[in-house]
């Protein structure tokens, strides 16, 4: 995850904003450019009309990117300082210019919102500051049992591969009578019982309706007895 994703993962820009705090428009998007750490350095941040930012910071010294900055091996004093200038940056960027949304990808906030609908349900995170602070969980009110998860994962831990792409992901239970649903989008449960529980990607590659038909389920199958 590139230091521009982690700042806005759940932000969503709101184009009034970024045009009152400096942003320009662009063919592309929008164009925001700033000295910072005392005119040593410069920074230029794009987003792009979906919202996909990208950033990239000058030594103004030899006018040349300052390739340290995303170099982890790079660890000393010196670079921790501009890391953490160009990271206060983006989160001065982000508290003005962007509203936060629960979730990281479109698809995940839109289940959430038809969760809320269908069920009266919005999701709590119960981890706090922890690896697992954006994991969301959707709850019965009678029992507190959930009956949906929704995490930020490699895409790797499902594909059992090396691919680092972050991806935004549901654990729904199902009902092990039934045919099995796993099939493109849809994987044996991260970090849960894989025959009774699924993981299901939030990155289109399916539907909305036939999500919110395996919620449904999952609802069904975690409620309590007599409402099954």
């Amino acid at each position: 995850m590139t230091i521009e994703e982690k700042a806005f993962q759940r932000k969503r820009f709101v184009t009034e904003a970024m045009e009152t705090f400096g942003f320009r428009k662009t063919d592309g998007g929008y164009r925001y450019e700033t000295a910072f750490l005392n005119g040593d350095f410069s920074a230029c941040v794009l987003v792009t009309e979906s919202g996909v930012v990208s950033g990239t910071v000058i030594d103004n010294m030899n006018g040349e990117e300052y390739a340290p900055l995303r170099a982890q091996r790079y660890n000393g004093a010196y670079v921790n300082e501009v890391r953490s200038a160009y990271e206060e940056l983006l989160a001065e960027i982000a508290e003005a210019c962007c509203r936060e949304v629960p979730f990281a990808s479109d698809q995940a906030n839109r289940i959430a919102d038809r969760i809320f609908a269908a069920y009266g349900v919005h999701p709590d995170f119960p981890w706090g500051q922890s690896p697992y602070d954006s994991a969301g969980t959707f709850r019965h009110a009678d029992s507190g049992k959930w009956f949906a998860l929704i995490m930020h994962i490699r895409r790797g831990a499902l594909t059992k591969d090396t691919d680092g792409t972050m991806t935004d992901v549901m654990n729904l239970k199902i009902d092990p009578g039934a045919e099995s649903p796993l099939g493109n989008g849809v994987y044996p449960a991260f970090h849960m019982n894989h025959k009774m529980w699924i993981t299901v990607t939030l990155d289109d590659t399916i539907a909305d309706e036939t999500i919110m038909s395996l919620v449904e389920t999952s609802f069904r199958m975690t409620g309590k007895r007599g409402s099954r």
